[in-house]
């Protein structure tokens, strides 16, 4: 489905973004991963990767919360690739206290990782995509980019604007190839979320699976938490051609969430 474009994602060697990475590149797209971590793990994925599809898989780790580093990044790309197709701005980070108790750096640095990143990539990858008039950009917010939330005031205020973000750079392209959207999960089983429920566990003597759906239905009616795979399948969706006319969306997945 995608044989012969060039994805570009941020924060892609864990987690979400390494999920979409692998799908991508099952369907056909050469990657250009991001991200930080150990040299021989981040070339380990990168064979592992490739070997999914024949696809080529670079690695550059580029801090995009910084403007020059995130315009190096499609820079890096385009020039090892000839060109960037598929944008996913995925990179991003917390930080959880009373706004009272959020220090002004801490706001600075969820800002500028979670939604200017996004601007700087954006707005870096945009010529290319209009002298070809094709490209599909997707931001990955949250379900605390659609609804308020306590103590996560930097977190909520990013994603929020991501939203944003994604639907001006939508009607800006709407007459053009080039679509954005972004993808807003609940609660997702990374590392993080296992780990939680890990210690949950230990704490109550209860089983695994029984602390995974308590902190799961915290907010998510289904009980369950998204998995990276299927936020992935989505992303995918949105790069196909069916996808064409889904501009400006933030479509949920959140296990009912934001339905409430």
């Amino acid at each position: 489905m995608l044989q012969g474009k060039v994805a570009l994602i941020t924060g892609s060697t864990a987690g979400i973004g390494l999920a979409m990475a692998r799908c991508l590149a099952g369907k056909g797209a050469s990657i250009m991963l991001n991200g930080f971590g150990d040299p021989d793990e981040i070339a380990t994925l990168r064979d592992e990767i490739a070997g999914l599809s024949g696809s080529r898989v670079m690695h550059v780790s580029a801090d995009v919360s910084k403007p020059d580093e995130a315009a190096m990044l499609v820079d890096s790309a385009t020039r090892e690739f000839g060109r960037v197709d598929i944008l996913i701005n995925n990179a991003g980070t917390t930080y959880k206290a009373p706004i009272e108790d959020c220090p002004p750096e801490k706001w600075d640095l969820v800002l500028a990782l979670n939604l200017s990143a996004s601007f700087h990539t954006i707005r870096t990858v945009m010529p290319q995509m209009r002298q070809r008039n094709w490209g599909r950009i997707i931001n990955i917010s949250s379900a605390y980019g659609l609804v308020g939330g306590t103590n996560r005031v930097s977190y909520v205020a990013s994603k929020h604007g991501l939203v944003g973000l994604t639907k001006a750079v939508a009607l800006e392209t709407a007459a053009t190839g080039i679509t954005c959207n972004a993808i807003c999960p609940g609660d997702v089983s990374t590392r993080i979320f296992y780990k939680s429920a890990k210690d949950l566990a230990n704490q109550e003597g209860i089983t695994r699976e029984e602390a995974q759906a308590r902190i799961a239905a915290v907010n998510m009616p289904s009980g369950r938490p998204v998995a990276p795979e299927q936020i992935a399948e989505l992303a995918a969706f949105l790069c196909s051609d069916a996808a064409a006319e889904v501009r400006g969306s933030a479509l949920s997945i959140d296990g009912a969430w934001t339905a409430r």
